[in-house]
């Protein structure tokens, strides 16, 4: 009898946190949203007072934008809770609103003729949207820790075949940051008998008309269907009936799994809402400007970093026989071969030994990796670990031949055995860095690998880019997965 009561009583402390966790979030995220306006705009009257005298309009505009500030975050949907944990999304509804607020302030001063301090468009509300990048980038940290404590998840059952659901379920225990826990699986009718009772805690409670029972049954506040051709629109469209007087959400994955962002639009057309998928822009504009961003990059990166790189360079060849640079034959875009350069991390005959090295292969297969590799010298693992060997590939980005963000750069051994699908990585310059390298470096599997590369070329941008590049420091901070 204790037993069951403990069980119920931890049911609906579980429940009543997943219930509260999501609206004291969003109340902070207000909050420091508030404190982000009142701080910029208070900054530059203060500092102005000091020079200048602020008369009632100017009093009365610095008022106005305190009030605005939260409020047009809000109108944007800067505080929708479906963004909670989705950094691009809700840094994205900060810019637009900086940028509405400047828009109508700087237009409204000049249909009146009003005379408006420039220092409040051009200071205080760029102030405004940094300081609450800041907060929430700080919430954000907070909130994937405490999932990956298993805090703060979303209960989701998962509706389609068995294959479909243990790969999710790889993926969300993988990513725990994403904040989804499966506890429940709904899968066809002939997949009852041959599947076993629970996989890592969570059963397979029923078929695919009993997902909202399902749901409800285990208190999950998520429904994820996964593409099948068994739920059609009559079946989704009565899934969500059922859901709808429950408030769970639903969540129906598209058959273009990698495929994302602004590539994908619904065009109504004849009464029927149609997919319509962009083709990757691989040419044009956008890709001369990531080019041009490279080398800059690079260049200065270079200038910055010469005397690490003068440093790095003595104490290879202090502390080994052998030049301080590797160079090796790699494939880039369209299948072009050129030299790649990296600091030298083994002993100068490591190629000449490796095959009596194959059948020790840590690798996935194809890529070939030793966690303790004999051929590593002792300065050499210290580099590798903290990626300070791939410096040198700033030479490369600079010449054009790699880029900063990409797939990793392959061996030509490699590309011999690639398939025609893992041949659409080579659409683009290999990068210094990219997926493959802030999600687990060589601990990911071949087909891991493989999917991160095909994500980042079918849906590439500047801001991808960026986002790679800022998480890649942490990751190389951390030197998980670098051997």
């Amino acid at each position: 009898m204790d037993i069951v009561v403990n069980d119920a009583l931890l049911a609906a402390r579980e429940h009543s946190s997943r219930v509260t966790w999501p609206r004291r979030y969003i109340r902070r995220v207000v909050v420091g949203d508030a404190l982000a306006g009142v701080l910029a705009v208070s900054g530059v009257a203060a500092v102005r007072s000091f020079t200048w005298h602020i008369g009632p309009l100017e009093g009365a505009l610095a008022v106005a934008l305190i009030a605005t500030w939260p409020l047009a975050i809000r109108l944007i949907g800067g505080h929708d809770i479906r963004n909670i944990g989705d950094g691009a999304e809700e840094y994205r509804k900060v810019f637009h609103a900086a940028a509405v607020i400047a828009s109508v302030v700087a237009i409204s001063a000049y249909l009146t003729q009003t005379p408006v301090a420039r220092a409040y468009v051009m200071v205080a509300i760029p102030a405004a949207a940094l300081t609450c990048l800041v907060w929430r980038y700080s919430l954000r940290k907070h909130l994937h820790a405490r999932r990956r404590e298993g805090e703060c998840l979303r209960r989701v059952v998962v509706v389609g075949h068995w294959p479909s659901v243990v790969e999710l379920h790889a993926q969300l225990s993988r990513e725990r940051h994403h904040g989804m826990r499966i506890v429940a699986a709904c899968v066809p009718p002939d997949q009852h008998q041959d599947l076993p009772v629970q996989l890592d805690g969570f059963p397979v409670l029923g078929d695919f008309t009993d997902a909202a029972q399902v749901a409800g049954r285990v208190s999950a506040d998520t429904v994820a269907v996964l593409s099948c051709p068994e739920l059609d629109g009559t079946a989704l469209r009565r899934l969500t009936w059922e859901l709808e007087e429950t408030g769970i959400d639903l969540y129906v994955a598209s058959a273009l799994m990698e495929v994302a962002g602004p590539r994908i639009s619904i065009r109504p057309v004849a009464g029927l809402p149609l997919l319509h998928v962009a083709h990757p822009d691989l040419k044009g504009s956008r890709q001369l400007v990531k080019s041009v961003f490279d080398r800059v990059v690079a260049a200065v990166m270079l200038l910055v970093t010469l005397p690490v790189l003068l440093a790095i360079s003595m104490m290879i060849r202090l502390t080994s026989k052998g030049p301080a640079l590797f160079r090796q034959k790699r494939v880039g875009k369209g299948g072009e071969h050129f030299t790649l350069f990296k600091f030298r991390t083994m002993v100068p005959q490591a190629e000449s030994v490796k095959q009596d090295l194959l059948g020790r292969d840590d690798g996935n297969g194809v890529l070939f990796k030793l966690r303790k590799d004999p051929r590593v010298t002792p300065i050499g693992g210290w580099l590798r670990r903290y990626s300070l060997d791939e410096l040198a590939q700033l030479i490369n980005v600079l010449r054009g031949e790699m880029s900063l963000v990409g797939p990793r750069p392959p061996l030509p051994e490699e590309v011999a055995q690639y398939g025609d699908d893992v041949r659409r990585r080579l659409l683009v310059k290999p990068g210094m860095t990219g997926l493959w390298q802030v999600s687990g470096r060589s601990d990911l599997s071949w087909e891991e690998s493989v999917r991160l590369d095909l994500r980042y070329v079918e849906n590439w941008s500047l801001i991808m880019d960026l986002q790679i590049l800022w998480k890649t420091w942490s990751a190389v901070v951390g030197g998980q997965g670098a051997y």
